[in-house]
């Protein structure tokens, strides 16, 4: 192309650029592919699968100097060599930030239209335009700083003001540093999310847009050279015809006639990909679909608000919703779609394992779902529902195992878990943290996934749960995806610009300690498509509640945002009340975004103030022990630390009696709501700040404002089950009964305490998944959960090898021994206590305190301080009496309600004088209970001494005269 040399500084300009004859790719389709690896996080495992991209390690720098390649050559070979990766930032229009440390260096930046770069004997060849950059000496401003704090010490090139940057960003880029003397030194490419947000945020229509006699397909791609969208034939017929969009400032567009409705379709978008370092033309989905083929092929452009695709009486559900007065009375289960219904022999069998398995109103699942909801549950929280990868979306391509034969063999064999292992890429289970496309229900859930079913089905299944007095909440994964680059069907948004929705790392490579395929929120667009995607799900679906997965990846401001957004819905102009619905997520601080590094993220510690919840790891840790990425013997105050070891030495008995110690503080935090400010009398004596107890990590145990902040758990679905737990850590002696009796006990703790309980579904009766401490591929076989309650699950053979060979010489012996499995008598007998736990936390406002500052007045522990006695909790919650006016009367029945934990093997008979001469009792639900051994729990009021049995949770109340 001939150059035109501009006078003045020394730049070049080609003319203006043209993008109809780029050259074609040269690339093969062909990709590797990696497993992701386990995340450092204390709670969380990634679950990517076999589509996730293989990383690429970061490709050394290329000094110009010493950069000629070797003769015979190819350009492809140079130019991967200088710009596969990308270590400058074009960070605004008129800024590009590189780590340069000599003073002196001047930068140039090259870029080329059809991507034809490479090097010659040390020399960039094969480009349209070179610019002379020039010395910001301010360095960077304060806007660029906040938005990119890693970078914060580069320094700042300024680009002339006549460049045509619209055009530049379309084009393959690199920037080259030269000293003083006009030598070469270094080249890299640039990452442009900076730029582009600057130049190109956009707030209007994106995907399709209905009218009464058009349709229009919006799709933001600034960095692409041509975008058109093919039309096919049905899900999977042949092209029918292409349709040329047009740009307007990084947005395409095109409207055609109302007829388009239902076609199925795909984006093609020629454009650079780093990745490839070619042009490319990639067919990709919408980012903002609402409809899918199977596997999400091709997007079904559908009318989402059409009355074809709503179940009888959808637009009441929005007046119809389960009551909910404050986010304090929640409490959630937490539920995978395939688990509730793929062994219920109850439920039709093509609705097995799939949404419609919900409306199956006479199934032992929603028999079972029905009665914790009339004990007083409010929520379901279920596990990934959109469209993710890793599970075909055809069931006749699914393989299964036969578990009759499966189940003939021994419950420590390993043959189980082979079996699994040999088809778990094939069959049809995933928890389905693989994000494809956020937008659209997952097609395998669906009866048909091509078509309206899966739309009709997702509704109908929130409809049916909000009729058992449940309302949803939605598991959003918003900080990975499941493919990047330009070929493989289940990426998208890397196809549409490259670059731009991934988190890089300094060399531009993309991150993944999220799984695979980081996600960066601090980016414009990622933000909108984020805060968008909610309130499709909100108000298209009528969703309840998000929990979002490892929210610490995600920048706080999008938490914020997304969280007014929501709750600015209305029932009169959305169908939705918006202040109805709540939001939490997995807080953990790691990765590239620790710290802070990458702007303020959503992490525990951060949320603070913000009404959003997050999981509170502590009280997980103190009651069952250790951590979930430590040894599975350690032991906590639930399992036997100090009182009933197990044999693996945590220290002598004077520091095992402190660790004790240690951890009912850690729980008492937890029952006040997890504050920051709730002041404790700890072990040794102090008072303490929740903020001011800390791990043994280091971190601080008090870290919420209000106690919706807070969501305390014993266990999830990542890591062992609850009882899977008790079953590792507690004596090998340990009968079954006494363990069944340990998780209630911490089933307990949970459901009392201030702020949210979550609960893993199963736990409340004995769930195992035979010892699996990850089993997001590990099939039906290990996920069983047995609502007729003939099962728990334990002994089903040894899990599979990837995350547990290592812990096999302790689970073999285990799961070998009959002794450890509970017969269904134990497991009706868990479901009762759980049910009663459930209905005392509903009995009484005071276990569900709405302020910090009623839970500071009211909440109180005794048997505190150095004479205190190891394994016994003592909380007291006291409401205004009738001779009392410095408090608020919450509770028309109690003035007051006492728990006593007793985790010892023994009974226990605790006086605390502050409690004495009252009118105190056994909770009413605890005088009727199942559990013979709660029932002699007593109060003597002369003394003020409570008797509680072994390993028992009894609740005692004050009643009003």
């Amino acid at each position: 192309m001939p150059m035109l040399l501009h006078a003045g500084p020394a730049y070049l300009l080609a003319p203006p650029l043209r993008f109809a004859a780029a050259a074609p790719s040269s690339a093969s389709p062909g990709r590797s592919r990696a497993a992701a690896q386990s995340s450092p996080s204390a709670s969380h495992s990634a679950r990517a699968g076999p589509g996730a991209r293989a990383l690429r390690p970061a490709a050394p720098r290329a000094p110009m100097a010493t950069g000629e390649e070797g003769a015979g050559a190819d350009v492809a070979e140079a130019t991967q060599s200088f710009l596969m990766d990308a270590r400058a930032y074009w960070v605004t229009r008129s800024l590009i930030a590189w780590d340069v440390s000599d003073r002196e260096t001047s930068l140039f930046l090259y870029a080329s239209t059809n991507a034809t770069m490479y090097m010659s004997s040390g020399v960039i060849e094969g480009y349209d335009i070179k610019v002379e950059l020039q010395p910001e000496h301010d360095g960077l401003p304060a806007s660029v700083t906040e938005k990119f704090p890693f970078i914060s010490c580069y320094r700042a090139f300024r680009i002339p003001s006549s460049v045509d940057v619209a055009a530049l960003v379309k084009c393959q880029l690199a920037v080259a540093s030269f000293d003083a003397h006009g030598n070469s030194q270094d080249v890299t490419g640039l990452q442009l999310p900076g730029v582009l947000d600057d130049m190109f945020a956009y707030t209007g229509p994106l995907g399709s847009i209905f009218s009464e006699e058009a349709v229009s397909l919006h799709l933001w791609a600034p960095t692409a050279q041509d975008v058109s969208v093919s039309f096919y034939d049905g899900s999977v017929g042949p092209l029918l015809e292409t349709v040329q969009l047009t740009e307007s400032n990084g947005v395409w567009s095109v409207s055609g006639p109302r007829n388009w409705e239902n076609r199925y379709y795909l984006y093609e978008v020629k454009v650079y990909h780093p990745s490839t370092t070619n042009i490319e033309k990639c067919l990709a989905a919408d980012p903002y679909a609402r409809g899918l083929s199977a596997n999400g092929t091709r997007t079904w452009l559908v009318d989402i608000s059409s009355e074809t695709l709503k179940p009888l009486s959808w637009d009441k559900l929005a007046t119809e919703k389960p009551k909910l007065d404050s986010f304090s009375d929640i409490s959630i289960y937490e539920l995978h779609i395939r688990d509730f219904s793929a062994h219920d022999s109850t439920v039709d069998c093509h609705f097995r394992g799939g949404f419609s398995a919900f409306t199956c109103q006479d199934s032992a699942g929603i028999h079972h779902l029905r009665k914790l909801s009339e004990a007083g549950l409010t929520h379901v929280h279920l596990l990934p529902s959109f469209q993710f990868g890793g599970v075909d979306d055809i069931k006749n391509n699914w393989k299964c195992v036969d578990e009759a034969e499966l189940s003939k063999f021994p419950p420590g064999s390993d043959f189980q878990q082979a079996a699994i292992a040999a088809i778990q890429e094939e069959d049809p289970y995933n928890w389905g943290y693989n994000p494809v496309v956020w937008g659209v229900p997952k097609g395998s859930y669906a009866s048909n996934p091509d078509g309206p079913s899966r739309i009709i089905e997702y509704r109908q299944m929130v409809q049916a749960l909000n009729c058992l007095g449940l309302r949803v909440i939605m598991d959003v994964v918003y900080n990975h995806l499941y493919s990047s680059g330009p070929f493989s069907t289940t990426s998208v948004l890397d196809k549409i610009v490259p670059g731009y929705y991934l988190r890089m790392d300094t060399n531009g490579q993309i991150e993944n300690s999220a799984a695979v395929n980081n996600t960066a929120s601090e980016h414009f667009m990622v933000d909108r498509l984020i805060v968008d995607d909610l309130l499709n799900w909100a108000v298209n679906y009528k969703v309840d509640g998000f929990r979002f997965d490892l929210m610490g990846h995600i920048m706080k401001n999008t938490m914020i945002r997304a969280k007014s957004a929501l709750q600015s819905l209305t029932v009169d102009e959305h169908g939705v009340d918006g202040s109805k619905i709540y939001l939490y997520g997995e807080g953990w601080d790691f990765g590239e975004v620790a710290q802070n590094q990458r702007g303020i993220n959503a992490s525990q510690l951060n949320m603070s103030g913000t009404g959003i919840g997050s999981f509170n790891d502590r009280i997980r840790d103190a009651i069952n022990g250790g951590s979930p990425f430590g040894n599975p013997l350690q032991q906590g105050f639930s399992t036997g630390l100090f009182l009933e070891p197990n044999g693996f030495y945590q220290g002598n008995e004077t520091e095992t009696r402190l660790a004790l110690g240690t951890y009912a503080d850690h729980i008492q935090i937890g029952l006040a709501g997890n504050l920051k400010d709730y002041v404790l009398i700890s072990h040794s004596g102090e008072a303490k700040k929740g903020s001011e107890i800390c791990t043994f990590g280091g971190s601080p145990v008090g870290y919420t404002s209000s106690p919706i902040e807070t969501i305390n758990y014993a266990s999830a679905h990542d890591n062992e089950t609850l009882f899977d737990i008790i079953s590792l850590k507690t004596p090998m002696h340990l009968s079954v009964d006494e363990r069944c009796r340990i998780n209630h006990l911490s089933s307990s703790m949970i459901a009392l305490c201030q702020g949210i309980p979550f609960f893993h579904a199963g736990d409340e009766i004995l769930r195992s998944k035979s010892l699996d401490r990850d089993s997001y591929n590990s099939g039906d076989w290990f996920n069983k959960i047995d609502f007729t309650y003939e099962t728990n699950n334990w002994g089903v053979g040894l899990p599979p090898r990837e995350k547990n060979e290592g812990n096999w010489p302790l689970m073999k012996p285990r799961l070998e021994n009959p002794l450890f499995k509970p017969a269904k008598d134990h497991i009706l007998a868990a479901l009762d206590n759980f049910v009663e736990i459930l209905k005392i936390r509903y009995s009484s406002p005071l276990f569900r305190l709405t302020t910090a500052s009623d839970i500071e007045q009211r909440v109180h522990f005794h048997n505190t301080g150095p004479s205190l006695v190891p394994g016994v909790i003592v909380m007291s919650i006291e409401d205004a009496r009738n001779d009392r006016h410095d408090m608020a009367q919450l509770d028309k029945n109690f003035s007051r309600v006492v728990t006593v934990f007793n985790v010892c093997p023994y009974e226990v008979s605790i006086e605390i004088p502050d409690l004495a001469s009252l009118g105190i009792q056994l909770h009413p639900v605890q005088v009727t209970s199942s559990d013979a051994l709660v029932r002699q729990s007593a109060y003597e009021a002369t003394t003020g001494r409570f008797t509680v049995p072994n390993r028992t949770t009894a609740v005692f109340v004050e009643p009003r005269c």
